[in-house]
């Protein structure tokens, strides 16, 4: 974000932290009473609530269907095999409260009305509105991701979610405390969210006219005023837009087969949505290069991004890690060939021989967005023809191990093609983001919760199912006219290719894992490859067995926990 790490030099301001395993640290840091007469100093405690913000580049798909990762002591990998315990959770987020303690020391900041971010009265209260808006944001979302990672059926029956801590708590304080139900956490997140809708600006830069009513209804508003709290200069940092985006992701997550499979949350999640995507036109705004939002400087910038960090100097650590070995990189994660096959043909049916699919051609006429995303077999990548088969060389499967493709596909999606990486060590990287929310995200959350709600053709606020899928389609270069998709009636056959089209469309950004819980689908599908011997391709169907626990639908709260905390209840199993 902009100037985000401004102030993080001060993150060590106040008397008591608490740790990622919520133990408390004494330190030597400046007292309470300092902050509060030091707006610098209190704001560097609010900022450290945009650390920790999750992104696209976790590759926790390696624990899924859709990829392997090549490196033998990979923690995803590891996890995958059957490692994963209360013990070893490469997936936990319990650290994520850490955050929480510091947006709520700085909610005692605010409270205290002691702090002054400007001697204009006026400037001063718009300064604490947004700013607490920020904060109860931010509480909320870092609650979300421990409820996303730990949230399951207890060892009572009951579902359940996480302890919520609206207060910071000191060194010597009370933190074993007990879980809420898993409805009730959702609510709490809920009132953080919506408490913040009514402080924050829904975005920043707004003209004078678009200006929102709890701001221009303030007594002696001055719009100059409010451009120096709510300026684009802060268009990085969490905005109304955005929590309302939150809320939709949160709701479609409370509302899954795996949760509460609850018709009213699904309609929350679509009409959230549809709020934020009626802003920029609904289906019409969907940005034309989205699916590529990762390739350019330009398109890092683009429309695709809702809420996104700072733009990062030109660095090349994921195509090292990424690119096949005649490109100089590790070839670490690898698609497997379930997720190749996920791709329809371009006509946008299924992959499969009625439909036109030869196994000896595979990669003709498919879904353009294949070619995007992997590297397969006879690919022209980094200048050259990648031969993950026969003659490959170093870039054949299981040539090199530790580097070599394990599947027979290499990654493409989220590298940038421009960076070159040289043979001495040296490299030409470019730019990178972070991004935290994009808008064929929330396209797809008003997609899946409104047919659930009505079916392929229901409409809420004026967007509708097939509309949404068919614009992403049409984006991504299936043939129109779409007769798959025109063949779709009923909600069973619409679940299915929003599944789908989610699986592509967000690949390899961290959703996967998530997905496929809460959607109570089998977590032990055998990682499949696809090898060239020099005449055929030949199916490799198990390249990694995946090793799940049946209960490993709903993650282990750590065992670190349990031991210390007697009021938490751990999840079924673990």
């Amino acid at each position: 974000m902009k100037n985000l790490i401004k102030y993080l030099i001060l993150m060590s301001v106040f008397a008591a932290m608490i740790s990622c395993d919520l133990d408390p640290i004494e330190e030597n840091r400046l007292d309470f009473d300092d902050i509060l007469t030091n707006p610098n100093a209190a704001e560097g405690v609010l900022l450290n609530g945009y650390t920790g913000l999750v992104n696209q580049y976790s590759f926790s798909e390696a624990a899924t269907d859709d990829a392997v990762n090549n490196i033998l002591n990979n923690n995803y990998k590891r996890m995958a095999l059957g490692e994963l315990n209360a013990q070893f959770n490469p997936a936990a987020r319990w650290g994520s409260f850490e955050r929480v303690f510091w947006v709520n020391r700085f909610l005692e900041v605010i409270e205290t009305g002691v702090t002054q971010w400007s001697r204009d009265t006026l400037t001063n209260t718009m300064f604490e509105m947004r700013m607490k808006g920020e904060a109860l944001a931010l509480r909320g979302l870092h609650h979300f991701y421990v409820l996303q990672a730990h949230a399951g059926i207890g060892e009572s029956g009951e579902l359940l979610g996480i302890p919520y801590y609206t207060e910071f708590i000191e060194a010597d304080g009370n933190f074993n405390v007990p879980r809420l139900s898993f409805e009730a956490s959702v609510q709490a997140i809920m009132t953080d969210f919506d408490e913040a809708l009514n402080l924050l600006p829904t975005d920043y830069g707004l003209g004078e006219g678009q200006v929102d009513p709890w701001y221009s209804d303030l007594e002696n508003f001055d719009f100059d005023k409010y451009g120096i709290v709510n300026d684009n200069f802060f268009d990085l940092r969490i905005s109304g837009k955005i929590v309302r985006a939150l809320k939709a992701r949160l709701a479609l997550f409370a509302a899954s087969p795996s949760f509460l499979d609850s018709q009213s949350y699904y309609d929350m999640a679509a009409t959230n949505a549809a709020q934020v995507l009626n802003t920029i036109g609904g289906v019409a705004g969907l940005d034309p290069n989205g699916n590529e939002f990762y390739t350019s400087d330009d398109n890092i910038f683009s429309s695709e991004s809702l809420w996104r960090g700072s733009i990062g100097g030109n660095t090349f650590n994921y195509e090292e890690r990424m690119f096949p070995p005649s490109v100089n990189g590790n070839g670490e994660i690898n698609p497997t060939h379930n997720f190749v096959m996920a791709f329809p043909m371009q006509d946008g049916f299924p992959a499969t021989a009625a439909n036109g699919f030869d196994p000896q051609n595979p990669y003709a006429n498919r879904d353009p967005r294949l070619e995007k995303y992997v590297v397969v077999n006879g690919a022209e990548f980094g200048g050259g023809i990648i031969n993950t088969g026969f003659g490959g060389g170093n870039d054949r499967l299981d040539s090199i191990p530790g580097q070599s493709t394990t599947t027979g596909y290499y990654l493409k999606k989220l590298l940038r093609p421009d960076v070159l990486i040289n043979n001495n060590g040296t490299a030409q990287g470019k730019s990178h983001a972070n991004v935290y929310f994009r808008y064929t995200e929330l396209f797809l959350i008003l997609a899946e919760a409104a047919n659930e709600i009505g079916g392929p053709d229901h409409q809420v606020d004026g967007i509708s199912v097939r509309d949404v899928i068919a614009a992403i389609r049409n984006r991504a270069g299936i043939s129109q006219p779409d007769n798959y998709l025109a063949s779709i009636s009923t909600i069973e056959e619409m679940r299915d290719l929003i599944r789908n089209e989610r699986r592509i469309e967000l690949s390899f950004e961290g959703h996967r894992f998530w997905d496929i819980r809460r959607w109570g689908l089998p977590l032990d599908e055998p990682a499949r490859g696809y090898f060239f011997d020099g005449n055929n391709y030949i199916e490799l169907p198990s390249v990694e067995i995946r090793n799940f626990q049946p209960f490993a639908t709903y993650m282990p709260i750590p065992n670190s926990e349990i031991l210390k905390f007697s009021e938490l209840e751990q999840n079924m199993g673990w």
